[in-house]
């Protein structure tokens, strides 16, 4: 994660903080997704049932682009020195917008909507999150997640 001081950070609230470097989505990925969550569905799994569906093809799994937001997050969201520990939230809101076809790559863009503390030492820390596809119009995905940082 990107390192500045916490007023830095806050400075930057209403503000994009940073893009993660592309993922490619795959089909192997996919499957290990469909394994791990037991969720094999054809449009996941099945690329020849899958090509006859609108999506021509296998798809990602929402909850797999969900999942890869931490992963995201670690090139883009800023942290600040003296952090103990971040915790994973929640969400606010969640909008799965386009399929991701496998093969695809995805980024995310990440913009600070607010901090605010809500304890001695705990800041709750604010993110709409766009998951964007390569070569695509239309995003995968777009989240308001929340993260939960102790100083």
């Amino acid at each position: 994660m990107p390192i500045a001081s916490f007023d830095e950070i806050r400075a930057r609230v209403g503000s994009e903080v940073g893009v993660s470097s592309w993922l490619t989505i795959d089909q192997a990925r996919i499957d290990a997704f469909a394994e791990a969550t037991d969720d094999r569905q054809f449009i996941h799994v099945d690329p020849a049932a899958a090509a006859r569906t609108p999506f021509g093809g296998t798809i990602a799994h929402g909850f797999l682009t969900l999942s890869l937001l931490s992963r995201m997050a670690a090139d883009a969201m800023l942290i600040s020195e003296g952090v103990k520990m971040s915790v994973n939230y929640g969400f606010d809101r969640i909008r799965f917008l386009a399929p991701v076809r496998s093969g695809k790559r995805v980024r995310g863009r990440f913009t600070l909507d607010s901090v605010e503390e809500k304890a001695p030492g705990q800041w709750l820390f604010r993110h709409t999150v766009t998951v964007e596809i390569e070569g695509e119009d239309k995003p995968a995905l777009s989240a308001a997640w929340l993260g939960l940082i102790f100083t």
